[in-house]
């Protein structure tokens, strides 16, 4: 699978899973709407700084992003 898809699919998932709109992360990651789309359909080829602009909204690291592990496993690994 393309990494312009995953990484788009990954976006998606963790937007969907705070219940956030398209126009809320790019609020949040102060990316235009459009962009983001385009992100989440995996026809965007993102520069480093707009990664990081989207992991700073999610509040996770960078490579959280390209990771394939939950965000739950996360939290309750962080807990013991």
């Amino acid at each position: 699978m393309d990494i312009n898809y995953k990484l788009g699919n990954r976006i998606r998932e963790l937007r969907t899973n705070r219940g956030w709109s398209q126009e809320v992360l790019s609020f949040e990651a102060e990316i235009n709407k459009n962009y983001i789309s385009d992100l989440e359909r995996g026809t965007r080829n993102p520069t480093v700084k707009i990664i990081a602009r989207i992991a700073n909204a999610f509040q996770v690291e960078i490579g959280f992003l390209f990771s394939e592990e939950k965000e739950n496993q996360i939290e309750k690994s962080e807990v013991i």
